[in-house]
């Protein structure tokens, strides 16, 4: 076979090409070198400052998490610094890093729940304690009840206070009237309590007295002879107006 041979001029132009070549591919990485490195010392130096910046401002990162109180049926907040312990020291490249889950909270329940915070594959927990309601500061003042054997005797706290109380009051008393005998003559105790205080008045229960008979509504009182009408009931001339009977009775009769 025959071998395909260079001749002495082709030689010397491919040689001349391959040098220009080389000689390009040279300059362009010096060229492409040059303007890498400003770049590269840039974000370096861009880095270095950012991070003098934090630490002189006390940029330290640390995350800890605050314990929240909030009462009943009150919306929780979804801004992440609300429950940092202090925001200040985390960079906001970080915070915006951060997730907030409260999924377990349920602020219609008084508890104490927990949430986290996520940062990466780090999780940090907290604590939203949901508490009742602050009740108002109120005066109560009870009543003396006085009740005859046979009265019914009221279960509405309202019946015993003498103030004017509010339905969030009445739905927080509770009234104790378990010492008081209905069928029993005597002076008894009730109590009841608000916010934890308990206070006591009494029930005074008496026997029936005697039965007076009056006229019915709309009946004519007719009296007796030698006697008047006054106030609806009969006034002897001479003797005592007897009801039952209704008749006068001399003293000695």
């Amino acid at each position: 076979m025959s071998k395909n041979k260079f001749t002495a001029k082709e030689k010397r132009i491919l040689s001349i090409t391959l040098g220009i070549w080389g000689t390009f591919l040279v300059i362009s990485g010096l060229i492409m070198n040059t303007q890498m490195k400003p770049i590269i010392q840039t974000n370096y130096r861009l880095k270095i400052e950012r991070k003098k910046v934090e630490l002189a401002q006390g940029k330290t990162n640390e995350i800890k998490l605050k314990d929240i109180e909030i009462e009943i049926n009150t919306p929780i907040s979804v801004n992440i610094k609300d429950y940092l312990e202090d925001s200040s020291i985390i960079t906001e490249e970080t915070i915006k890093k951060l997730k907030l889950d409260t999924s377990r909270v349920n602020i219609n329940e008084a508890n104490t729940y927990q949430y986290t915070i996520t940062y990466g594959k780090e999780k940090y927990i907290g604590n939203i304690k949901v508490k009742q309601k602050e009740l108002p500061n109120i005066t109560i003042t009870l009543k003396e009840i006085n009740l005859t054997i046979g009265e019914s005797l009221s279960s509405n706290p309202r019946a015993f206070i003498q103030e004017d109380i509010t339905d969030e009051v009445f739905n927080n008393l509770t009234l104790d009237l378990s010492k008081v005998k209905q069928n029993v003559a005597g002076t008894y105790e009730y109590y009841i309590t608000y916010k934890g205080i308990s206070y006591q008045q009494k029930i005074i229960v008496k026997e029936p007295g005697p039965t007076i008979i009056t006229p019915k509504d709309n009946e004519e009182l007719n009296c007796p002879k030698d006697s008047t009408k006054e106030n609806e009931t009969c006034i002897c001339q001479n003797g005592q107006y007897d009801k039952e009977k209704n008749e006068c009775k001399l003293e000695n009769s």
